[in-house]
């Protein structure tokens, strides 16, 4: 059976990561989580105090970026040997990612990684810019979408249940703000690749979604 790159991009907040993992669990696939890496970056220059564009640039060799599963079987990201699963997911951290995102630099040395990933194929990769930058090629590209409205109170309900107290008012400015910033960036933006499948999961639910993306999937391979 012929092994393929499953490249899906999206807006913020539409569950591409969900559905990546489901599909790389279907698939027996690597799941590489992009956004991950962008909010990794983002952790470490608000870690360390980098302001700015100049200084998150000359810190890049010293950022090292790995994904490990667990014993339970999911999936973390490692920032210099330290995992900073729950650290990266802040709304914070979130805001930040999505403005060092679209320096040219930080994309160049992500998009790099991203691709090794890919050279032997067998895998699912999600993010923004995936199936138009760094897989135009792959054999399979789906682009994500929900309402605005949907995807401000997905996220208010993930906040919710770690314990934070968010205001869904903000929650939804800051959608609409990121959906703003990853369309209209000079670096990349967002936009869906002419053979990308659309899947507007506003509506869906995620065994529905499931069986859908699967489906397109087992197309694909045979």
């Amino acid at each position: 059976m012929k092994r393929i790159i499953v490249a899906i991009d999206g807006h913020s907040g539409c569950g591409k990561s969900t559905i990546a993992k489901q599909l790389a669990g279907y698939a027996g696939y690597r799941y590489i989580d992009t956004g991950a890496m962008y909010r990794a970056v983002a952790l470490y220059a608000m870690e360390h105090g980098l302001d700015t564009e100049e200084q998150i640039i000359s810190a890049l060799p010293d950022i090292r970026i790995v994904f490990q599963r667990t014993d339970d079987g999911s999936q973390h990201t490692l920032l210099n040997g330290q995992d900073v699963e729950a650290r990266i997911r802040t709304l914070e951290v979130g805001n930040r990612a999505s403005q060092v995102s679209p320096i040219r630099q930080v994309r160049q040395f992500l998009v790099e990684q991203q691709q090794a990933m890919g050279q032997d194929k067998g895998i699912v990769m999600d993010g923004r810019d995936i199936g138009t930058v760094v897989f135009p090629d792959a054999e399979l590209k789906l682009f994500v979408t929900a309402t605005p409205e949907v995807r401000a109170q997905r996220r208010y309900d993930e906040l919710t249940a770690k314990g934070e107290h968010p205001c869904y008012e903000d929650v939804l400015a800051d959608v609409l703000d990121r959906d703003y910033r990853d369309t209209h960036r000079q670096e990349s933006p967002l936009r869906q690749a002419a053979d990308a499948v659309v899947v507007d999961n506003s509506n869906m639910t995620r065994e529905q979604q499931a069986e859908y993306i699967f489906r397109l999937f087992d197309d694909r391979i045979r």
